[in-house]
């Protein structure tokens, strides 16, 4: 019974002042109290360089950034919306607690310093004043409790990691808008500390970290690839160090070929219709040629009102720029195909009239040199007028005596022929 009594005595006492191993472990609350007594949060800490027998050169901070999310992506506004997990490793050798260790002294592997919400007032330790350059807005989180986390090493080494939420700049080339690719940038750099106090380093392994999924989880852009970069800038009170990560984003491009490609296409196939119809059925013509008819509704919707509606549309949703984009000239191309083929209906009754006029001219003389043969029943094709062309036009055409029946035949041709060369042409420079 009393060697029972005993080892609970012993226990108790191994637990209260954690012996392990018969050493007795140092805990956190007395590892902190006597590293940042007489500690000095305002001054910086030296640098590892020793042939600056002053500060030590430049106080090296390695940053790593987890990204988490990326949402809201605005065309018009050019900026976009993140959230990842940032961190900086540096190191301060007034922080270091490896002395405390002896053979009777044993140091945690690391000790966590708690932080409040309001992290400014409650500094306790020098840290980077680090800053995002392109940043609009920005906030922390605080639910449930700051999501920040400060590690101090035995070595002095510090770890610092916040999780933030920040919309970000994001200017924007829209040249071959919808079938861009943007380059969106997140820049990292000291506010105050010259390159002489502080330098920014990638983390050598895995720099930037990705959650699983990211890549595919943007409604309307494709996140390609991830690269790091140094953009160490100088102004008028100095040089300061700075980092950069670029997104390539490939904006999706089903959205705009199901809403507007496809349509835009069916509406100009739709205008050629008029082409195979007699000139002679005018309210035939000029419904398919000036509107789309539903045999279920009486809405006369035209189509350039339909083309000239999806153009509104579209750049509704882009801010005003001052240069061609893709989507510009495939819609100016469509209306001038539309226009065209209005055009051509207006020639093609001119050239009847003037057909009817000539043919009734031609009666009228021969009627007066008593040529006349049979009663007249309407105008008749101009004889003896045959255009002066290749043997293969003359060939094609060389059965339709009237000029607004060429008129037709020829368009027949024409316009899908340069449709079809536009469309290679377009989707050739645009594609590649």
């Amino acid at each position: 019974m009393a060697r029972l009594l005993a080892l609970v005595v012993w226990g108790a006492v191994i637990t209260a002042f954690g012996i392990v191993d018969g050493k007795k472990k140092l805990k956190e609350q007395d590892i902190i109290q006597r590293v940042l007594k007489d500690y000095d949060w305002r001054v910086r800490p030296r640098g590892n360089n020793e042939t600056w027998p002053d500060t030590g050169g430049p106080v090296v901070v390695k940053v790593n950034i987890y990204l988490r999310s990326i949402s809201k992506i605005d065309d018009v506004n050019m900026e976009y919306s993140v959230q990842f997990t940032f961190r900086e490793e540096w190191r301060d050798a007034r922080l270091a607690y490896e002395r405390f260790r002896d053979n009777n002294t044993e140091v945690p592997p690391f000790v966590v310093l708690a932080t409040s919400e309001n992290s400014d007032l409650s500094q306790q330790i020098w840290m980077p004043d680090s800053f995002f350059q392109n940043e609009k807005e920005a906030r922390r989180h605080l639910i449930d409790k700051p999501n920040v986390l400060i590690r101090i090493h035995p070595t002095g080494e510090i770890l610092y990691s916040v999780r933030l939420s920040l919309v970000l700049s994001c200017p924007m080339s829209l040249e071959y808008y919808p079938l861009d690719r943007q380059t969106c940038l997140i820049d990292l750099a000291s506010y105050a500390y010259t390159t002489d106090d502080i330098k920014y380093e990638w983390k050598a392994v895995n720099p930037i970290q990705q959650k699983a999924g990211l890549r595919q989880s943007l409604p309307s852009f494709e996140l390609q690839d991830v690269l790091t970069a140094y953009c160490t800038s100088k102004t008028n009170t100095g040089e300061y160090s700075c980092l950069r990560t670029q997104m390539i984003l490939r904006r999706e491009f089903s959205y705009y070929l199901l809403q507007l490609y496809i349509p835009s296409f069916m509406l100009v196939i739709v205008s050629w219709v008029s082409f195979w119809l007699d000139k002679d059925s005018v309210p035939a013509r000029v419904t398919l040629v000036s509107k789309l008819s539903n045999p279920y509704s009486v809405l006369r919707v035209t189509t350039l009102l339909t083309m000239t509606t999806q153009s509104s549309g579209i750049n509704a949703k882009l801010p005003p720029v001052s240069y061609t984009k893709a989507i510009d000239v495939w819609i100016g191309v469509c209306l001038a195909f539309i226009f065209g083929a209005l055009l051509e209906f207006a020639l093609v009754n001119y050239a009847a009239r003037k057909d009817m006029t000539s043919s009734q001219r031609l009666m009228s003389a021969k009627h007066a040199q008593g040529y006349v043969d049979h009663a007249y029943n309407g105008y008749q094709p101009l004889a003896g007028q045959t255009a002066r062309s290749s043997s293969c036009f003359r060939f094609f055409v060389g059965r339709y005596k009237e000029r607004s029946k060429r008129i037709d035949v020829v368009s027949r041709v024409i316009f899908p022929i340069g449709y079809a060369c536009f469309n290679v042409l377009y989707w050739a420079v645009y594609l590649m």
